[in-house]
């Protein structure tokens, strides 16, 4: 379940012989202000959604795994002695948890995993720890429960994204260099750089589609639902590209350049020569075309179901469309299978 200030994803794997394969999927809109930076402010209309996606999606599983955003998550790696214990491992955490968290112990969940030896010293380990405030599982595990739903796991969404982007690098990368992800969602416009299949840079930028839906909105004298919804359908007046949809895709591609102008500037020690393109105003049409002409920059669209089965009672075609907003939701589903 990838829950984001616009929409409720759903998304049901099964492991098979020979790969995954899609049993189930649903979309479902949001109402503004129901979350809020992926914080959920009015609970019963997110469970109220939630119970149209299940129901649609007629679910064979009641395991869900959901996601805290990366913003709400405190990450540290550690090194401690490679002799400790996972019980020794945790009780020196609790320990000096004043070290590595900002908050009072009883108001946290942490978790880590080993990561492996310390790559300089024989007798150290390298441990993962991960960390958020305890009302941020509850809400979201209770949110589950109301439709009928059993949570797994909670993983952080930096992790799921990373999971599924592991399996769209392209066999042609080269030694050194880094895959730039551009997730636009309604919101906001989030610019991840990936080394090796791990997120080593990432900047948000205040721009998504929810200001494509305000220009029609203002353009053409709509309300904000309408205008939403002839973006999707279409059936917009002649002049709607050249007004409003390609000024839009010019100052999305301007914030997309300036994120690959502060990575360089701040952290780039590795060349971005691929742009992943994922969210829900990522396929608008000419987008890529226009980013790869301004940038000089390979760009595609996300398709993580691409080497997936896809179950014969789902409409195929709108699997595709939605494919490239489907990313996080994606990555928690295979958090479950592995």
């Amino acid at each position: 379940m990838d829950i984001t200030s616009a929409t409720v994803k759903l998304l049901e794997l099964e492991r098979r012989a020979g790969g995954l394969r899609i049993d189930s999927y649903a979309v479902r809109p949001l109402r503004e202000g129901a979350v809020v930076e992926r914080r959920i402010r009015d609970k019963r209309e997110v469970e109220d959604t939630l119970r149209r996606a299940v129901e649609h999606a007629q679910l064979r599983s009641r395991r869900a795994v959901v996601a805290v955003p990366s913003s709400a998550a405190i990450t540290r790696v550690l090194s401690l002695p490679a002799s400790l214990s996972d019980d020794e491992i945790e009780a020196r955490i609790q320990m000096e948890s004043d070290k590595h968290i900002p908050f009072p112990l009883n108001e946290v969940a942490f978790d880590f995993q080993r990561l492996g030896p310390h790559p300089r010293y024989d007798d150290q380990q390298e441990i993962l720890l991960v960390a958020c405030r305890q009302q941020d599982i509850e809400t979201l595990v209770s949110t589950m429960e109301a439709v009928g739903l059993e949570t797994v796991a909670v993983d952080v969404e930096g992790f799921a994204l990373e999971r599924v982007c592991r399996d769209l690098r392209t066999s042609h990368e080269e030694e050194g260099d880094s895959t730039a992800l551009v997730d636009i969602g309604a919101n906001l416009c989030a610019f991840h750089v990936l080394k090796g299949g791990r997120i080593v840079y990432s900047r948000d930028n205040l721009y998504g589609g929810r200001q494509l839906t305000d220009a029609i909105s203002k353009r053409y004298g709509m309300s904000f639902d309408a205008a939403g919804r002839a973006k999707k359908r279409g059936g917009l007046p002649d002049d709607y590209r050249q007004q409003v949809l390609l000024p839009f895709i010019d100052t999305l591609i301007q914030h997309i350049g300036r994120s690959l102008q502060l990575y360089y500037t701040s952290a780039g020690q590795q060349q971005v020569r691929r742009l992943v393109l994922a969210g829900g105003s990522s396929a608008l049409p000419g987008f890529a075309e226009r980013l790869r002409a301004q940038s000089g920059l390979e760009a595609t669209l996300a398709n993580p179901f691409a080497q997936m089965r896809i179950h014969s009672r789902l409409d195929v075609g709108a699997l595709a469309a939605d494919a490239p907003a489907m990313l996080t939701a994606c990555g928690l589903a295979m958090r479950a299978l592995s």
